[in-house]
């Protein structure tokens, strides 16, 4: 194959970091400062364990998302195809040498440190789909023979990390990847498709269900029917939530949290506890700093000359959002209880450094944004 890329603009390191957006930095910042303040709070005004720890993964996750920006972006479209078959083999590797907790297998221990590779598997797979479509003129991705290598390469891990078992990760990855699907325009009638096959589907995929999932279910459509079991979550986040009124109980003074009634306060449910001492008002700000974390990506990402760079960008920009709507979603009981973090602000090391790369690679594409990326086949 002759020259892989054409390189239009050469910039320098200086020029590079010089085009880093730092509203989207500042944006990124302050979500995690939120997310320190919460923790901060949500172990009794104590640094230790959570807050501590939550700022040091922020602090290592800057640096690899300054790596990230700074790196070719030829080497980001070279590595694709292997970094997602890399985070396949961990998935693998989980069935046989992961750490239970809570009755699932999702972490891999090594040298001291628990990684959950599913977090890193929704990045990879986005960045595999976006080298893939920018491989194929787009008026053949709505080709059934274009199809089936990305439906394969999206149901693999799916189907891991329902094993773990972890639901709520495996409808995340199926929606990022449905994203890349829609943006790549993929004929809509193959979607209406796909959701008529699922609804089929559901009778038959509801026997395969553990029972605390099914659980969930139920106890989404009637939370009362049990109180003070399987519904006790997602009555005591509505209660949280609605006790915040307007500007909320006060910074430290949230009682619902701070008694201990709140299950999950550092991860999952963070949002009602945030709710809860900051109110209504505080929510609402913090929602409209989510907002604009996607309106600058988003604007970053159109300026992208190539399909790589739009595709892979749009598609990680639909997956923060994904995230950000689940979690608050769930919590008020508008879904079903899943294990959906909240990004920058529930605490999780997987889940920081995730967030951070998928910013970073954006922010890769819009600095690169006047490169020309020759096509190549999916086995080059």
């Amino acid at each position: 194959m002759s020259s892989f890329y054409q390189i239009k603009t050469s910039l320098s390191l200086t020029d590079k970091f010089r085009q880093i957006n730092i509203y989207l930095l500042g944006l990124l910042s302050i979500t995690f400062f939120f997310g320190l303040l919460s923790l901060y709070s949500v172990a009794d005004a104590n640094f230790n364990p959570w807050a501590k720890n939550h700022l040091i993964r922020f602090l290592i996750g800057l640096f690899i998302f300054f790596f990230v920006c700074l790196i070719d972006i030829k080497l980001i479209v070279r590595l694709a195809y292997p970094l997602f078959f890399l985070n396949i083999l961990a998935l693998i590797l989980i069935l046989f040498i992961g750490t239970e907790t809570y009755g699932a297998t999702r972490w891999i221990r090594f040298a001291g440190v628990s990684l959950q590779p599913s977090e890193f598997i929704k990045v990879s797979l986005i960045l595999c789909l976006a080298k893939y479509y920018h491989s194929i003129p787009v008026i053949e991705a709505s080709k059934i023979s274009r199809m089936i290598i990305p439906a394969i390469i999206t149901l693999i891990p799916v189907g891991l990390v329902m094993i773990q078992p972890d639901l709520g990760t495996s409808i995340i990855i199926l929606i990022g990847a449905g994203s890349i699907f829609w943006i790549t325009g993929i004929n809509y009638k193959y979607f209406i498709s796909a959701f008529a096959l699922v609804c089929a589907a559901i009778p038959v995929g509801w026997q395969y269900l553990h029972n605390y999932q099914k659980e969930r279910v139920y106890t989404f459509f009637n939370p009362e029917r049990d109180p003070l079991g399987n519904g006790y979550h997602i009555m005591q986040s509505k209660i949280a939530l609605g006790s915040g009124g307007l500007s909320g109980k006060g910074y430290l003074e949230g009682t619902q949290s701070h008694l201990n009634f709140l299950p999950e306060m550092h991860t999952d449910f963070i949002f009602t506890m945030f709710g809860e001492e900051f109110g209504f008002l505080g929510t609402i700000f913090l929602l409209i700093v989510y907002f604009s974390i996607i309106l600058v990506s988003f604007n970053l990402a159109i300026k992208s000359r190539n399909s790589f760079g739009r595709y892979l960008s749009c598609g990680l920009i639909f997956l923060f959002f994904s995230h950000v709507f689940i979690n608050i979603a769930m919590v008020m009981g508008l879904l079903p209880v899943v294990g959906v973090p909240l990004p920058l602000i529930s605490y999780g090391g997987s889940s920081m450094l995730a967030t951070m790369i998928s910013f970073g690679l954006i922010m890769n594409c819009y600095i690169n944004r006047d490169i020309i990326l020759a096509k190549e086949s999916f086995i080059d």
